[in-house]
């Protein structure tokens, strides 16, 4: 089913009220593609929306220009597809390009781990250790939620605490794609009590001073979802909302 998108817009403000001065300072066009760009990762623009020039002009009060501008970014970003003669789209993931996204998630934390493991000291651990229990009370009650969120920051800790800003900043894109996709992630993961012991050995061996095992074990960890995706049938897949190829 193809979506259009449509949205409401102040252009002064991008719709929100400031937080800072940050957004009085953005140009036209950034105000635009941070608003766009919220709004396809909190999935208001679903992937497969078109994103037509003129109605977005027409509904965000904006001339074309900013918003030619903005989707282009968006597509240098990811978030976008551009195709020529036919507009463009939001993305979606692809079998092929979840497995992709998988890898390089796994690289990244691989990495982050190794750098982080002699960083972290015993307040980090101590908050990593909060963390795991967050999520065993999540899982416990099956609030699918709290548990990620407990999750994201585990991993976006560990990821902090690597002290690699390039880092830091590949793996906050790469997750901020992903995360439109958090329902579709959790049934290829399986059983969150089961993710809940695989953290738990993943610190394990962090207090252990042991960053290579860490490192293996967050491999392992985020191997999980990349089976099942490689393992199951295409027809389930396309329930799941992945498509055998992008559109």
């Amino acid at each position: 089913m193809r979506h259009e998108a449509t949205a409401t817009f102040d252009a002064t403000a991008n719709g929100r009220t400031p937080r800072s001065g940050r957004l009085e300072n953005l140009t036209l066009w950034e105000r635009v593609h941070d608003h766009l760009r919220q709004e396809i990762l909190a999935n208001r623009l679903p992937p497969g929306t078109v994103l037509q020039e003129v109605a977005l002009a027409d509904s965000l009060g904006v001339s074309r220009g900013p918003i030619r501008e903005a989707i282009g970014r968006l597509a240098a970003e990811g978030l976008v597809v551009v195709r020529p003669r036919r507009g463009a789209v939001v993305a979606s993931l692809s079998k092929e390009e979840f497995l992709e996204a998988y890898q390089v998630r796994e690289a990244l934390e691989m990495l982050a781990v190794r750098l982080a493991a002699p960083r972290l000291d015993v307040e980090a651990r101590a908050t990593l250790g909060r963390l795991i229990e967050r999520m065993a009370q999540c899982a416990a009650r099956d609030d699918v939620n709290g548990f990620f969120e407990a999750n994201a920051e585990f991993h976006w800790t560990i990821v902090e605490a690597s002290g690699n800003s390039r880092l830091q900043e590949a793996y906050r894109q790469l997750i901020e794609q992903m995360g439109r996709y958090r329902t579709r992630s959790l049934k290829l993961r399986g059983s969150l009590k089961r993710s809940v012991a695989e953290h738990r050995t993943i610190l394990r061996a962090i207090n252990a001073g042991d960053a290579d095992r860490a490192a293996h074990l967050v491999s392992e960890h985020i191997r999980v979802p990349q089976r099942r995706l490689e393992s199951t049938p295409e027809e389930e897949l396309i329930e799941l909302g992945i498509p055998a190829v992008s559109p």
